[in-house]
């Protein structure tokens, strides 16, 4: 068996300078900036089919991994409260909370979990993954960009990806009769996240 050689650690150090230099990275983990409110989950519905219905949900959670070098290593997780749904109107508020569309007390969480993200052009992303909503599991897709990436002023390092998609409340087991204007709900997520 051949002796440790002591130059082992150097030509380590080296190999993995090298790497870096080459722009070889690992994923990268960010955690989604709930805090300072620089993410927003949207939507928005059509009303009677005359004009459009939007809000958001206040309060969610989550992470996600990005791998620049190779984006398919890449994976998004997001657990929204859905008790803090808000268009801006308690009454309707309410309604959306109960047992007719959300039913909040049954399902108190939503949650979208990726299964594969694909580079489809420059800072373009097609994500594909599982939504849990109404206690329904269904595989949607996001089309979404990368909006950018950097330092920031408080010392930490920062990316942000903006996404959308569209839904069938019917697929989820909501059936409350809107009119057939209403049967899809479009959803916008901008998320910016803080690198771990």
């Amino acid at each position: 068996m051949k002796p440790f050689n002591r130059l082992s650690p150097f030509i380590l150090a080296a190999g993995l300078m090298l790497f870096s230099s080459l722009g070889w990275s690992a994923p990268v983990k960010y955690q989604i900036d709930t805090k300072g409110m620089h993410a927003s989950i949207n939507f928005k519905i059509q009303h009677l089919g005359y004009s459009w219905l939007t809000g958001r949900f206040d309060k969610f959670d989550g992470n996600f991994t990005y791998d620049k070098e190779k984006v398919s290593n890449s994976q998004v997780n997001v657990t929204i409260d859905t008790k803090s749904v808000n268009t801006n109107h308690a009454e309707r508020d309410k309604h959306l909370r109960s047992d007719d569309f959300l039913d909040v007390n049954k399902f108190p969480t939503a949650t979208f979990v990726s299964s594969s993200i694909k580079k489809t052009a420059d800072n373009t992303l097609n994500i594909k993954g599982n939504l849990t909503l109404h206690g329904v599991t269904k595989a949607i897709e996001i089309q979404a960009q990368k909006i950018g990436e950097g330092k920031d002023p408080w010392g930490g390092y920062r990316a942000g990806f903006s996404g959308t998609t569209l839904i069938k409340l019917a697929d989820y087991g909501i059936t409350y009769n809107l009119g057939p204007a209403s049967a899809n709900v479009y959803f916008q997520l901008n998320l910016e996240g803080v690198r771990q």
